[in-house]
């Protein structure tokens, strides 16, 4: 999704690309960003990335994909200062 601007399945499947690989990449670094992001968010970003609808029919696995990388995520540290 990195290499070009408007993903679509012929394309990437040009550049040997395959829509499952790709999906999951793509839910894993928004899962990085958004952890706990619920199915419908999901798809609505997954609309977003992916405007071609050829792509659409992936919407699902994205969803799924997110969730499954946000729960592996280890949880982030939040540090926080006493005041004076």
């Amino acid at each position: 999704m990195d290499l070009f601007t408007d993903p679509n399945p012929e394309f990437c499947t040009h550049i040997g690309l395959d829509c499952g690989s790709c999906i999951r990449r793509s839910a894993a670094s928004v899962a990085a960003i958004c952890r706990g992001l619920e199915a419908p968010g999901a798809r609505q970003v997954f609309f977003q990335l992916y405007a071609s609808p050829a792509c659409h029919p992936m919407a699902q696995a994205f969803a799924v994909a997110n969730q499954e990388s946000s729960d592996s995520q280890k949880p982030v540290l939040a540090f926080a200062t006493a005041a004076a």
